[in-house]
């Protein structure tokens, strides 16, 4: 495989996003067909992905989807979890077709459907959960690129990009750099300049985990709100002059009623 151009090579920020994103992280079994695309095997069985051709065939996949001239003909799939959220926002950002859950048959091949679709090229996040879209795109001949992990079949793969496919930041991570690259491919976004969209918007979130969030949130603002009214009725009784702080002399000689004239009651 040809060397991509230097304007194009992996910078050392991205090399260690990847590696904090476990992205390098295969499984301990491996398809025949990914061998050219592992490193080396730890002692515990695990398999280590060159990060060097993920990064080849990260960009070889964004100069295939650049030069689409409609970017409504990519059409971007994941039926794992940890990439729907990430598809939907490449296609946000990229404008592409994403399809985030299940995979409804005949989405590419029975035009009767309501979900029929003509994509030119689709990008998958797990050719085995996305086995369904794989077959239908090999009936019509739709290109198709694929997030591989070392034990992902790739039949009817054209593009696989070797990466861990398993853990969501590394699925989020991946799809980011795609988007990325992408843009920067079609001039849309300067090499020169950083992305203003962060990462984070690519990973996974869970809906619990959320939730919990916002409700902890909430009491947190809760107690805040009750601490502050507090301190402003503490602050209101010492602003307050205390009747009984008034001086016994003065009290006496005003509020003497003993000694008021009694009024004659001759006349009866």
């Amino acid at each position: 495989m040809t060397k991509s151009p230097a304007v194009l090579a992996a910078t050392e920020n991205e090399m260690q996003m990847l590696l904090a994103a476990q992205a390098h992280l295969g499984t301990k079994n491996t398809e025949i067909k990914m061998n050219p695309y592992i490193w080396t095997r730890r002692s515990d069985g695990i398999n280590i992905i060159n990060l060097g051709k993920t990064w080849e065939k990260l960009v070889l996949a964004a100069r295939i989807i650049a030069t689409i001239e409609n970017p409504a003909d990519v059409c971007v799939i994941s039926a794992r979890p940890y990439g729907q959220r990430a598809v939907l926002k490449y296609a946000k950002f990229t404008g592409a077709q994403a399809i985030a859950g299940r995979f409804t048959p005949g989405t590419f091949t029975n035009y009767i459907t309501r979900t029929f679709r003509e994509p030119r090229l689709i990008i998958v996040t797990d050719p085995r959960t996305d086995a369904q879209a794989i077959a239908e795109a090999s009936y019509v001949n739709i290109p198709v690129i694929a997030l591989c992990d070392t034990d992902s079949p790739l039949k009817h793969v054209d593009v696989a990009i070797p990466v861990n496919n398993k853990g969501k930041h590394s699925i989020g991570l991946i799809w980011y750099l795609l988007a990325r690259e992408v843009l920067r491919l079609r001039g849309t976004l300067s090499r020169s300049s950083e992305w203003d969209v962060m990462v984070d918007m690519f990973f996974f979130r869970d809906t619990e985990e959320t939730e919990k969030e916002a409700v902890a949130e909430t009491a947190e603002e809760f107690q805040t709100e009750a601490q502050q009214e507090l301190t402003e009725e503490v602050n209101w009784d010492e602003q307050n002059v205390v009747v009984g702080d008034q001086p016994e002399g003065e009290w006496a000689e005003t509020n003497d009623w003993a000694a008021a004239p009694v009024a004659e009651t001759s006349g009866w």
